[in-house]
């Protein structure tokens, strides 16, 4: 089979990539809030390749969303715990933005961001109120194919 080659980055290349995802961290998020929100919904949706968080008042109505793509990650850097951390410093910011102290975190998916995600949210210095797992469960599934007759 030969050799297998290992591709490394130079430092500047390095540099140069942990510049741009400060960068796309330091973005102004768009608030369109007219009046202080206290309470506030954070819904972490993992998969194994991405992490989004979506900032909701408690109605539901979205006040701003982040994810790892968004904010400058690849290929599968997107799915690290790292990423996730970093989903969430933004939409920590912007929630301080809003003027958001509660918020309710609910979490679905099974990627590997999850935990990361929470741990960053708390460290923020919000008052976490509930965590709710609403990962999808299948109960029984689809209906089976009939029987092959031979």
């Amino acid at each position: 089979m030969g050799k297998k080659r290992i591709i490394q980055k130079t430092k500047e290349e390095l540099l140069a990539e942990t510049e741009k995802v400060e960068q796309a961290l330091k973005k102004e998020v768009k608030t369109k809030a007219f009046h202080k929100i206290i309470d506030g919904k954070v819904y972490v949706s993992t998969s194994y390749n991405n992490t989004k968080i979506t900032l909701t008042d408690i109605n539901g109505n979205v006040l701003a969303w982040s994810s790892a793509g968004s904010i400058g990650f690849k290929g599968t850097k997107k799915a690290t715990p790292w990423a996730a951390s970093r989903v969430a410093e933004v939409i920590a910011g912007a929630a301080q933005k809003f003027g958001i102290e509660k918020i309710q975190i609910l979490v679905k998916g099974i990627g590997s961001g999850r935990e990361s995600a929470i741990r960053s949210l708390g460290n923020k210095g919000f008052n976490i109120t509930s965590i709710v797992d609403v990962t999808p469960i299948p109960h029984n599934g689809c209906r089976p194919r009939k029987a092959r007759r031979v």
